[in-house]
């Protein structure tokens, strides 16, 4: 991985702002680890910026549970083929090419585990969309499309322990025993940062907060 800079959140947020007055739309990937605090940061940047910004998470694009038990990939649940790849990809086309009416973006629901269409507007007047999510960078067809319709992508970077115990809390949180939400952190989590881990040298950032965010 390409060595990170320290950055503050305020340091990024004005990198945002420049980014958001540089057209009629611009699109912003976060990209990184299961952990890492993407979400958080997207979360915090999108509010930095103000109504001009919309976030829209590659998680939405989740493949529903009763298909990932169709397909027997239930068990690693957040690989890249756990999501529906050439979905994300068109809505990002739309995004980027400033469509008149507004497009609809789905989200995903933890409390459910499942996907939801429609939940977010991106109506024609948001300058700047900020999406995130692990695979933003990876070379693999059709994953590859997002990063040439990505106006700038961050890479965010987070030491390895405290992303651990963040993911294993995220997991009991949602219902997970303790053994087993360390089992999936170390596991099928693990696998996932092994694969995005070698996409860092695709962002324009390698960024590490020099306070991280609390989840």
């Amino acid at each position: 991985m390409p060595p990170a800079q320290v950055l503050s959140l305020g340091e990024l947020g004005d990198r945002a702002r420049a980014l958001a007055d540089a057209g009629p739309r611009q699109l912003l990937g976060i990209a990184g680890a299961p952990g890492a605090g993407k979400s958080t940061l997207a979360e915090r940047i999108v509010a930095e910026v103000g109504p001009a910004a919309r976030l829209v998470p590659m998680d939405g694009f989740h493949l529903a549970q009763s298909e990932l038990v169709r397909l027997g990939r239930a068990d690693r649940k957040g690989a890249p083929d756990t999501f529906d790849a050439n979905g994300f990809v068109s809505m990002l086309r739309r995004l980027h090419r400033l469509e008149p009416t507004s497009v609809w973006a789905p989200v995903f629901r933890r409390d459910l585990e499942e996907p939801v269409a429609g939940a977010i507007e991106v109506p024609p007047e948001v300058r700047l969309v900020v999406t995130e999510g692990n695979y933003l960078l990876l070379r693999d067809d059709p994953w590859e499309e997002v990063r040439s319709l990505l106006h700038q992508a961050w890479f965010l970077d987070l030491e390895v322990e405290l992303r651990l115990r963040r993911l294993t809390a995220r997991h009991e949180a949602y219902g997970k025993t303790p053994e087993q939400a360390r089992a999936w952190a170390l596991g099928s989590d693990e696998a996932n940062v092994a694969r995005v881990a070698g996409t860092a040298d695709r962002a324009d950032l390698v960024v590490r907060l020099a306070e991280p965010l609390p989840e």
